[in-house]
């Protein structure tokens, strides 16, 4: 009884070797089911966070076109004005060539205000308009940028969807191996 045969002994150390085998086995089993859980949970986060992001590039690209109809109406305004005050600048150069000719000099005085008014007028309207215009390409480059960043959300929330998709395919592969143990 003190000592075993050399076939017990093989015999014990076999069968210890091989329940090791299949515990680690199963534990490794668990833990792939528990990760691909954890996988699932993620990507499904992640398409989530890819549609709440759609939808702020959404409006980020409404609000930018919004901002581009506006900016071309302010254009056109400040067209018109420009357009308008070219025409009284003529109409006082004009003005002050006939008080010059009948030599009023309090219409010359008032014709001269007015004419320095009137181009003061029109450099304030070519420079409203040049900020317009700068605005302009400033919004249209925003809403390029955003609907890049719409695209790219889009692209990563595909990704997300290909990679839920396959998430539950190795759950399910490691849930029926599992069982078939």
């Amino acid at each position: 009884m003190k000592s075993l045969s050399r076939w017990t002994v093989g015999t014990m150390w076999i069968s210890t070797v091989c329940a090791g085998v299949g515990l680690l086995t199963v534990t490794a089993s668990a833990q792939d089911v528990r990760q691909d859980v954890r996988d699932l949970r993620q990507d499904r986060q992640d398409v989530r966070q890819d549609s709440r992001d759609i939808r702020q590039d959404r409006r980020d690209i409404s609000s930018d076109t919004k901002d581009i109809r506006q900016d071309r109406r302010d254009i056109s305004s400040d067209t018109r004005d420009i357009r308008q005050d070219r025409r009284d600048i003529g109409t006082d150069r004009q003005n002050l060539q006939n008080a010059e000719k009948s030599g009023d000099q309090s219409a010359i005085k008032a014709d001269r205000q007015d004419l320095r008014n009137d181009r003061r007028d029109l450099r304030s309207h070519v420079k409203d308009r040049r900020s317009d215009v700068r605005d302009l390409h400033a919004d249209k480059q925003d809403r390029r940028q955003d609907v890049r960043d719409l695209n790219h959300d889009r692209q990563d929330r595909r990704a997300d969807r290909r990679d839920i998709r396959q998430d539950r395919r190795d759950l399910h592969r490691d849930v029926s191996a599992r069982r078939a143990r």
